[in-house]
């Protein structure tokens, strides 16, 4: 009998701390369903800590006496800093690495990022990894460990710097080379052109010619453009690409210029064409236009209920309404960002 009564302290702090945790996950997670997995992530880690608090809350409750209680706590313990321990260099460092991206953000959804020599866009940010689009429309997962123990180059959103590298023989002087580079940067729709000369060979002069490109989507497309247009500038003024040891290797009769004949280019519409990055960075695209469209619903969500507590008993109705459609439309976004992967 007094068995039993030991058990009633016990039984009622159970009941307490699982309808706690239950009323504690509904609250931190199944009612903000919609917001998705990076909102819910600090969430997630304080649902953690409160279910590891509740364990520790009902092994103090066990009617046991304090030694062999010490020594269950002791235990507990032990398992949880075990189980850090056995997976600190895999999953707990990842999920580490995965909190410290995004106190620090250096990146977002759909940023152009290069880390060794991995090139493409960030398609997902997730708790473990983040996935990079290509440039051959491969999709790579990158543990967050490796992010942040190496140097991760980021391109700037307002703009960035695409350039051109290209060796031409002494016999041309480089003012004048120099000239038609900027030309051919400006026709490739870059602004601010500038060029640089970056070696003096024993055979030719090694130049770069680089421009901003304010529009960072089109980073594929603007670099094979600059190509383009340097061959077609070059070529226009009669000057040569090409290294003076070629003349050694195929002899050609004074005066032959190595300049393909130029071509009547074909008029296309600007709505006909069809850029590489819309079918090589698909995915990337559409997580940065979700991310975008949740953070626009989530501060209109929030403007709606400020206002619904100023607002009079005509209004609240509609305004409820537009939150719970809102809210609607953001738990539709989250169904759509966990496609199966192809």
């Amino acid at each position: 009998m007094s068995y039993v009564i030991a058990l009633i302290p016990f039984t009622i702090t159970l009941i307490l701390v699982i309808a706690f945790l239950y009323g504690a996950n509904w609250v931190l997670l199944r009612r903000h369903a919609e917001l998705g997995s990076e909102r819910l992530f600090p969430r997630q880690l304080a649902m953690l800590g409160l279910t590891i608090a509740g364990i520790v809350v009902i092994a103090m409750a066990l009617p046991v006496n304090p030694s062999t209680r010490n020594q269950v706590i002791a235990f507990l313990g032990l398992v949880v800093s075990g189980t850090f321990a056995f997976s600190s260099t895999t999953i707990f460092a990842n999920l580490l690495a995965g909190v410290m991206l995004r106190i620090t953000k250096p990146f977002r959804a759909g940023d152009f990022v290069e880390v060794e020599d991995i090139f493409g866009r960030v398609s997902e940010r997730g708790l473990l990894d983040t996935e990079v689009q290509t440039e051959t429309r491969q999709l790579i997962s990158v543990p967050n460990t490796f992010l942040i123990t190496r140097p991760v180059s980021v391109i700037r959103t307002s703009g960035t710097i695409v350039s051109a590298n290209l060796s031409l023989g002494y016999d041309v002087h480089h003012s004048r080379i120099s000239d038609h580079l900027k030309e051919a940067a400006l026709t490739a729709g870059l602004e601010e052109p500038f060029v640089h000369i970056i070696e003096l060979g024993d055979f030719s002069v090694s130049y770069r010619v680089s421009g901003l490109l304010t529009d960072v989507k089109s980073f594929l497309t603007a670099k094979s453009q600059l190509h383009c247009c340097v061959l077609d500038s070059l070529h226009s003024a009669g000057i040569e690409i090409v290294s003076p040891n070629f003349m050694n290797q195929r002899p050609l009769k004074d005066g032959t210029l190595v300049i393909p004949k130029r071509m009547q280019a074909k008029l296309q519409e600007k709505s006909e064409e069809t850029s590489a990055e819309a079918i090589v960075f698909d995915k990337a695209d559409e997580a940065e236009k979700r991310e975008l469209k949740q953070n626009q619903l989530i501060q209109a969500i929030q403007r709606l209920e400020e206002s619904l507590k100023t607002a009079v008993e005509g209004t609240k109705a509609s305004i409820q309404q537009q939150i719970e459609a809102a809210r609607e439309q953001l738990a539709e976004l989250e169904k759509a960002s966990k496609p199966e992967k192809e």
